[in-house]
């Protein structure tokens, strides 16, 4: 079944191509994350479409947007709500903020404070928002797609620890290729009203509930859970002479390796699950979960260079 229906978000990344020129692997991966309804973070630098893709991808499905500008002065109620005093009634309402929506765009994520990301854990962990004594549910699918600037450092809020665990992935966006680029220029003066909704909600559900019968043999299973549990702390000496990693990856990191194999599998028309595809994934899903040690730091080893080593320790079934 999976193999035929993989071929209903065919027209969503049609649409996408439309304005998007290369980034194949991006746009995989975000169709990816709607089969999973993971949240995703794209870092990259200024002009790299980032915000554009989103916004495209948004475009080409019926669901609701927001998009969020995030601010040092911004507040959480600016993003969850707030109550509103009514003063005839001598009550609260609940005011809801526009993460009330199917896909939000949380744009330059690390330039609001720590109080406003941490706004977002609720919602993006348990798909709610509590305003005062009440809690409303989030509408589904519900997708935070952020980005982030890597270059600047001043007036920007590292995100935390608990945070970067709950996103899908962390996608990094680099520069297009020449011809790419010559194409880029050729579009340059398109407004994005070529983009048509194509798919909506229940059609985005019913395929994350296909990929989910994705077959996913107990053999990967196991190399899922190995490849997490060698980026905890004691496991770092068999794949390099010293310990690479002080903080490795929760099992909410295999959860997501389970998830998106399945779905990268029926994107590519399969009803089973390889190895490969383990592979392919395990840098997005990782790289945001691991913390190299010091010592590594100094050594200029980066978390993509200890990913690739694991993978290279790590026996395949």
């Amino acid at each position: 079944m999976a193999a035929t229906s993989a071929h209903s978000l065919e027209p969503l990344l049609a649409e996408c191509r439309k304005v998007i020129v290369g980034q194949s692997q991006l746009l995989n991966r975000l169709l990816v994350a709607l089969l999973c309804r993971g949240h995703v973070l794209l870092e990259g630098l200024p002009g790299l479409a980032k915000t554009r893709t989103i916004k495209t991808l948004a475009a080409a499905s019926h669901t609701s947007f927001r998009r969020i500008q995030f601010t040092p002065d911004l507040l959480p109620s600016d993003v969850v709500g707030t109550l509103i005093f009514d003063p005839k009634q001598l009550t609260f309402t609940p005011k809801r903020g526009p993460i009330f929506t199917n896909l939000l765009l949380a744009d330059e994520i690390n330039r609001a404070p720590s109080k406003v990301q941490a706004a977002l854990l609720e919602a993006m962990e348990e798909r709610q928002v509590t305003l005062g004594e009440e809690s409303f549910r989030l509408p589904d699918p519900f997708l935070v797609l952020a980005t982030q600037n890597p270059l600047e450092q001043e007036g920007t809020f590292p995100l935390p620890e608990a945070q970067m665990d709950r996103f899908l992935f962390k996608l990094r966006v680099d520069y297009p290729k020449q011809d790419e680029e010559i194409e880029v220029l050729r579009r340059a003066n398109l407004s994005g009203n070529e983009v048509h909704p194509v798919v909506d909600g229940p059609g985005l559900l019913a395929a994350g509930h296909e990929a989910e019968q994705v077959r996913l043999d107990d053999a990967i299973r196991t190399y899922i859970v190995r490849l997490v549990q060698a980026t905890r702390p004691g496991h770092g000496k068999t794949w390099k002479g010293k310990e690479l990693l002080r903080c490795g990856a929760s099992p909410r990191a295999s959860l997501a390796l389970q998830s998106s194999s399945r779905a990268l599998a029926y994107l590519q028309g399969r009803d089973h699950v390889l190895p490969q595809d383990v592979v392919d994934l395990a840098p997005d899903v990782l790289r945001h979960r691991l913390l190299l040690t010091f010592e590594s730091e100094a050594d200029g080893t980066t978390t993509d260079q200890a990913i690739i080593q694991l993978l290279q320790a790590v026996p395949r079934p």
